[in-house]
């Protein structure tokens, strides 16, 4: 498939490569450049960057913040080494 570069350096990505790659506006693409030419691949968004900023989201993110520490605490201790004690309820 080909594309062609416009004035601004913008391109479009053709529908197919698109909806192959479930691609939607404001999703990043790495450009990686290397002695075999140029490769483009997508790059996965993070949860917490995509709702950086948004004020309905605030309280929301740092909780599930939160949880995800706790999560990965606690999938990189072994098992029976500790114990997670809720204090919130």
């Amino acid at each position: 498939m080909r594309s062609t570069i416009t004035a601004r350096g913008q391109t479009v990505i053709p529908a197919e490569i698109r909806q192959q790659f479930h691609l939607s506006p404001s999703d990043r693409l790495e450009w990686i450049v290397d002695a075999s030419g140029i490769h483009v691949k997508p790059v996965k968004s993070n949860p917490v960057d995509a709702f950086r900023g948004s004020a309905k989201v605030a309280a929301l993110t740092g909780s599930w913040l939160s949880e995800q520490k706790i999560e990965a605490l606690s999938e990189a201790v072994p098992p029976g080494y500790f114990s997670i004690i809720d204090t919130q309820g």
